[in-house]
């Protein structure tokens, strides 16, 4: 099993230059990679314009040990200062190249699920995340408080690196890479490790052993609200915010526009104060960042570890956030607030950790409408908006949370909905991104009203109604 374990570091002002130079370089890699495929590329639709038979075009390097042997061809005239780096920081560059060139052709033949991708895009020095990756060289941890990078030497960490230490001091862990990274705040180093691990004790005899079975519903106002089957609520947690709790982000953001930036017509370079302007609202997005994590990881470790089944939503989070500005209620605010809840990594954490802590996550069918189910009568609602947060059923009377109701509705699915396998962290999500089958509710149970924005069969006329049984299938 593959595992990550990152640490932030405490690197000198000569360690953090040489980071950057690094990182730098392999930005450097990857674009003047990207530019001779692109040459290439033209070059072979001239060739076929003029008659050129096909085995006589010019080859594109499209994988890596083309790429490597082109690199080292033409390094010293692309860039005379290649010794000054690690070569592991140009293989780094190469690398992501051949990966995105790999996704671009399988997306364009089919061979890869989800929406289409278009080409990789040359990285802006500014824009581009800050990031290099070393395979080979001296990567160890070299005691609780420092690491040792290729070329860089000894680093300290902001952190005790004890936990990767002892597993690897006892033979229980082995280091495959090291990659390093700057979010505008700090600089991290994360190892890529090899080890087993024994699932922990189920979940079921654990700390919540009255709820082995729970169901939870993701959103945008709570992060997470569980429930049981018998309709008692297990928990809720509410939804970090990260973005909207920077109420100084904004402030920045429009005192570096009220300042004199780049222009890359002119090729000038923005003012200093722009430039520390820039660079304190990349501090505020990374601390974001950290807070939007940190709140991900309690939640999805809670719930791994105290409860034997999970049953959670597939839901299409890429396609809920393709809503445009105007386009009906939400809009821009509804897609940011979807972003800052961070749902899909919320998937994805509970994949690994699930068979960390010898737990079941299940994975109910995308059209079933667990929002608009009465999980007290089982009718289904023809319409239900987002913004109704309190569910109403014309049936049966009963008024409760709309997202407590759906939170029982999927812990009652438990029996049907589909288990998952997770991957190990790092390896991303479960399921494919904008995967489009579809799953049939279970035992006549059908979706109504405009649960998902994409038309299916089966879907009732409006104002039809149907009744889904206690035990069925959520989305």
């Amino acid at each position: 099993m593959l595992r990550a374990y990152r640490f932030a570091l405490d690197p000198t002002p000569a360690q953090a230059r040489v980071l950057a130079s690094h990182c730098g370089a392999a930005r450097k890699a990857f674009n003047e990679g990207l530019a001779h495929v692109g040459r290439c590329l033209d070059q072979r639709a001239a060739e076929r314009s003029y008659g050129v038979p096909e085995q006589q075009l010019t080859e594109v390097p499209w994988t890596l040990p083309a790429l490597r042997r082109w690199w080292n061809r033409h390094k010293d005239e692309l860039a005379p200062w290649w010794a000054e780096n690690s070569k592991e920081a140009y293989n780094s560059g190469l690398d992501a190249l051949a990966r995105g060139l790999k996704q671009w052709s399988a997306s364009r033949s089919g061979k890869r699920r989800g929406a289409r991708i278009g080409s990789p895009r040359f990285r802006s020095r500014r824009r581009a995340r800050v990031s290099c990756r070393f395979t080979t060289g001296a990567i160890r941890v070299d005691d609780r408080s420092h690491v040792v990078l290729p070329r860089i030497g000894r680093v300290k960490t902001h952190e005790p690196a004890m936990a990767l230490a002892g597993k690897i001091s006892a033979g229980a862990a082995r280091i495959l890479a090291a990659s390093v990274s700057f979010d505008g705040r700090r600089w991290y180093c994360a190892f890529t490790v090899e080890g087993g691990r024994e699932p922990e004790c189920p979940a079921h005899i654990g700390v919540d052993r009255a709820h082995p079975v729970v169901g939870a519903d993701a959103g945008v106002r709570d992060l997470l609200v569980v429930a049981a089957p018998g309709g008692a609520e297990v928990a809720r947690v509410g939804a970090p915010r990260a973005l909207a709790a920077q109420a100084r982000l904004r402030a920045v953001q429009r005192r570096a526009a009220r300042q004199d930036g780049p222009d890359r017509r002119a090729g000038r370079r923005g003012s200093k104060r722009w430039q520390r302007a820039a660079e304190r609202a990349g501090r505020l997005h990374a601390r974001a960042a950290n807070l939007r994590r940190d709140a991900l990881h309690q939640a999805t470790t809670r719930l791994a570890q105290r409860h034997d089944v999970i049953v959670i939503e597939d839901l299409n989070v890429a396609g809920m956030m393709r809503r445009k500005p105007g386009a009906g209620k939400g809009g821009r605010g509804l897609n940011r607030a979807l972003a800052d809840a961070g749902l899909g990594e919320l998937r994805r954490q509970l994949g690994y950790k699930t068979i960390w802590y010898g737990s079941q996550l299940a994975v109910a069918g995308r059209w079933y409408p667990s929002s608009k189910t009465c999980s007290a009568c089982g009718t289904v609602k023809a319409k239900l908006a987002l913004a109704d947060r309190t569910y109403h059923c014309d049936h049966c009377n009963m008024v409760l949370d709309r997202d407590l109701n759906a939170a029982i509705n999927l812990a009652r699915l438990s029996e049907h909905a589909t288990r998952v396998e997770g991957r190990p962290a790092g390896s991303g999500p479960v399921a494919g991104r904008g995967a489009i089958r579809k799953t049939s509710p279970p035992m006549g149970a059908a979706a109504g009203g405009d649960e998902t924005s994409t038309p299916h069969s089966g879907r009732p006329a409006a104002g039809q109604t149907g009744t889904a049984p206690p035990q069925g299938e959520a989305a």
